[in-house]
């Protein structure tokens, strides 16, 4: 395994991370497809004897019990001090009116929360989910910059939002002297690649780590387009980023495929390696539900693609709409 500062931080990380959205209490939240912590913790188990250190949470997967199965696992498999713990807030928890954002009251609130679940007296990168368009900017940064001065989270980062936002956030905290984010979570593969035009750049000239959620299109690009699984059956989010520009997107996972055919390995290393090689791209954060999906996520941080198989997977490209992350 390659390790890598996440950003200019000084947190080293490996060049993979394990999402922990698919470990948790099935049928808890948005999620039936989860698995239940008996067959979750093998995963834990062969990602740290990979050498994947790095695991990422939220809140809200699975009503807090994949965040309470990553705890659990880390104390039976390790040392708490040997991995890298991400988890997430900004999603409703509850229908309380109080629930859910990034005031300083659901901040407080959620961060001591997902301690106790994680079992945990720290959180190494705490990630908020989404932007909140009710709470000052300037509130969610000096919350965010309390919890990182009361020991409770060693470094912040951000997910999925508009660059202006990302770049309003990070010039507030430089503004006040508070803590700045170190990482972007966005989404970002083969078949959607619209973070090439502002973000990535952006977060390449700051020295922002990049941590690309669904580097695989949600399995899209590891098999035969119409081949549903459990998840992407039950999945409405796919259709807002991959249902209107299907017919090219159908190209781009063939190019994925021919390629891979021609390497003989399988379509998930050509497409994790392309993701990758993206200069701005830290570490992707990859799911696991079965062995292989690991040891493909793997192999593919040593297959270089040439220059020519890098024009083949780009080219049938076209741009998608902004979709805008609820």
């Amino acid at each position: 395994m390659k390790y890598v500062r996440l950003g200019s931080s000084g947190l080293k990380v490996p060049r993979l991370a394990l999402g922990c959205m698919s470990y948790g209490e099935p049928g808890l939240g948005t999620h039936p497809w989860s698995l239940p912590e008996e067959e979750s913790l093998p995963f834990f188990a062969q990602a740290l004897d990979l050498g994947i250190n790095f695991f990422d949470t939220a809140n809200v997967y699975s009503l807090g019990t994949s965040e309470e199965f990553l705890g659990r696992a880390v104390r039976k498999l390790t040392r708490r001090e040997d991995v890298v713990i991400a988890t997430k807030l900004h999603g409703k928890m509850d229908e309380s009116p109080l629930a859910g954002g990034l005031s300083r009251q659901a901040i407080m609130r959620e961060v001591d929360a997902s301690l106790r679940r994680l079992g945990t007296d720290y959180i190494d990168l705490y990630i908020i989910h989404r932007w909140d368009d009710e709470t000052p900017v300037e509130e969610t940064m000096e919350a965010l910059h309390d919890v990182v001065k009361a020991g409770k989270a060693r470094y912040i980062g951000a997910s999925s939002m508009h660059t202006w936002q990302f770049v309003k956030a990070q010039y507030v905290a430089d503004l006040h002297g508070w803590t700045r984010f170190v990482s972007m979570q966005n989404h970002y593969n083969l078949i959607n690649r619209e973070e090439e035009r502002e973000m990535l750049p952006y977060c390449l000239a700051e020295g922002i780590g990049v941590t690309p959620w669904s580097p695989l299109a949600r399995g899209r690009l590891t098999r035969d387009w119409d081949v549903e699984s459990p998840r992407t059956a039950g999945d409405p989010i796919q259709d807002l980023f991959y249902g209107p520009t299907e017919a090219a997107d159908r190209r781009v996972a063939q190019a994925v495929a021919d390629i891979a055919a021609e390497r003989s390995v399988p379509r998930a290393q050509v497409a994790l390696a392309w993701v990758l090689r993206q200069p701005a791209v830290t570490a992707p954060v990859v799911g696991a539900t079965k062995p292989h999906h690991l040891t493909d996520a793997v192999a593919a941080l040593d297959l270089e693609l040439d220059e020519a198989e890098l024009a083949r997977l780009q080219a049938p490209y076209v741009p998608h709409a902004v979709v805008e992350y609820a």
